[in-house]
C-alpha cells in the first residue's frame, strides 16, 4: 500500500449548529487559509425533529441519541462525498475531517460539567475513508473551561484588522462574539439567542423554518415590557467566560415570560430586538472601542437584524464576512477544519482567556481512516 503523504494542507470542516438547518461542509486549504469548496445539506426532517427533541429530557434517550449520532455521521459522510466530487479532490488528498457534531446538551462548569455533540466519529471515518477529528469541546470543559466559543483564534487568523479593535459576530442559533483587540489580545463569549427563539416562534405560528430577512418581525411592534422581561435573564449579566445554548434559550423559557395580549408578530419583533440588543450591550461593555463588526452565520442574512445591529452600534461598521472574502455560511465550517489542523499538528486549539480553561489544550479525538 502506498504511504499517505505527511504534508497535506487540505482539510474538510463540517459544522451543524444550534439552528439545526443542516450541515455546512468546506474543503479548506490550511496553507492559504482559503475555502476551495462548499456544500450545504439540510437535515432530513425526521432527523432534525429528533435532534431538536433530544435537547430536552425524554424517554429512551440513550438509544435514540445513539441512532441520531449514526444518522448525523451518515449525513456528514454524504456531504464529504459531495465536497470531493465538487472540488475534484481524492480522499487521500485530505489530511483530516474536522467534524463538530450536533450539540444536544451543553452544561459546562466544574468536575460535573459536560458538553454533548452527537456524532459517531468511527462511522464517519469508516464511510469517508478519511481521518476524523471530533469531540472538539470536551477537553476544554474537562480543563474547567466553557468549551465555547472555540472560534476566536481562527477569527484572529483570518479577520484581524491591524491597529483597530474589531469583533467577529456569529449569528447562529446562539450568538457569539470574538473580540480582536488591536493590542493583540483576543476575547470571546456567547451573547445569547440569535436565531433559535425566532426560528422556533415562526415555526409554531406559521410553519416556516425561519423568518426570511426578518420580514414577519417587520410587521410587528417591539413590546418594551416583554423585552425588559427577557433582558432580565441572569445570563446576560454574567461576566465572561460564559457560554449557553438551547438548554437555556428555548420556547419553554420564552413561554414563561410572555406578556398577555401580544400578537404573534409583536413577539417576533421583540425576539429580533432581543437578539440585536444582547449583542450590542455585550459589545458596549466588553469592547467599547470597536470600530468594525464582521458578521457571519445565518443571521447575517437577516437584513432587519443586521439593520438593528447597525442602529444600536453607531460609529461601528457592521458588515458581512463575505466582504472579507469568506461567505457567512462557510466561516464556522472552516474554523473546525482549522481546529482539525491544530490537532494533527499537535497544537492547542483553545484560548484559556476566552473559555476559562486551566490552560492550553489539544482539542479533539482522532478516528483514523
Amino acid at each position: 500500500m502506498a504511504s499517505r503523504p505527511t504534508d497535506l494542507s487540505l482539510y474538510v470542516g463540517l459544522m451543524s449548529g444550534t439552528s439545526l438547518d443542516g450541515t455546512d461542509g468546506v474543503v479548506f486549504d490550511a496553507a492559504s487559509l482559503a475555502v476551495i469548496g462548499h456544500v450545504h445539506a439540510p437535515f432530513p426532517a425526521a432527523l432534525r425533529e429528533e435532534l431538536l427533541a433530544l435537547n430536552t429530557p425524554g424517554p429512551n434517550e440513550l438509544h435514540r441519541a445513539a441512532l441520531a449520532a449514526n444518522a448525523v455521521a451518515r449525513s456528514y459522510a454524504d456531504v464529504v462525498a459531495q465536497l470531493l466530487e465538487a472540488t475534484g479532490r481524492r480522499r487521500d488528498e485530505i489530511a483530516a475531517i474536522g467534524a463538530h457534531g450536533q450539540t444536544v446538551r451543553h452544561q459546562p462548569g466544574g468536575f460535573e460539567g459536560y458538553t454533548s455533540q452527537l456524532l459517531n466519529g468511527a462511522l464517519l471515518a469508516e464511510q469517508s475513508g478519511i481521518d476524523v477529528v471530533c469531540d472538539l469541546r470536551s477537553r476544554d470543559v474537562a480543563a474547567g473551561g466553557q468549551g465555547a466559543p472555540l472560534v476566536p483564534a481562527f477569527h484572529r487568523a483570518v479577520f484581524s484588522t491591524e491597529g483597530q479593535d474589531a469583533a467577529v459576530l456569529n449569528l447562529g442559533g446562539i450568538s457569539n462574539l470574538s473580540l480582536l483587540f488591536a493590542d493583540g489580545r483576543t476575547g470571546g463569549f456567547d451573547c445569547g439567542p440569535a436565531n433559535c427563539l425566532m426560528d422556533g416562534w415562526i415555526a409554531r405560528h406559521q410553519g416556516r423554518a425561519y423568518d426570511a430577512d426578518g420580514a414577519w418581525a417587520a410587521t410587528g411592534r417591539v413590546s418594551p415590557a416583554l423585552l425588559a422581561t427577557l433582558l432580565a435573564e441572569p445570563f446576560f449579566a454574567l461576566a465572561p467566560p460564559k457560554s449557553t445554548g438551547r438548554d437555556l434559550f428555548h420556547l419553554g423559557w420564552l413561554q414563561t415570560r410572555l406578556v398577555p395580549g401580544l400578537a404573534p408578530q409583536d413577539v417576533q419583533a421583540t425576539l429580533l430586538e432581543l437578539s440585536a440588543r444582547c449583542v450590542a450591550d455585550a459589545l458596549h461593555t466588553h469592547m467599547p472601542g470597536a470600530r468594525q463588526v464582521i458578521a457571519c452565520g445565518g443571521g447575517a442574512l437577516n437584513g432587519r437584524l443586521m439593520q438593528r445591529l447597525s442602529d444600536l452600534l453607531p460609529g461601528v461598521a457592521v458588515q458581512s464576512s463575505a466582504a472579507r472574502g469568506l461567505p457567512v455560511d462557510q466561516v464556522e465550517a472552516a474554523a473546525f477544519a482549522w481546529l482539525a489542523q491544530c490537532f494533527k499538528e499537535k497544537r492547542p486549539g483553545n484560548l484559556p482567556a476566552v473559555t476559562g480553561a486551566a490552560g492550553l489544550r489539544r482539542l479533539g479525538c482522532l478516528y483514523p481512516a
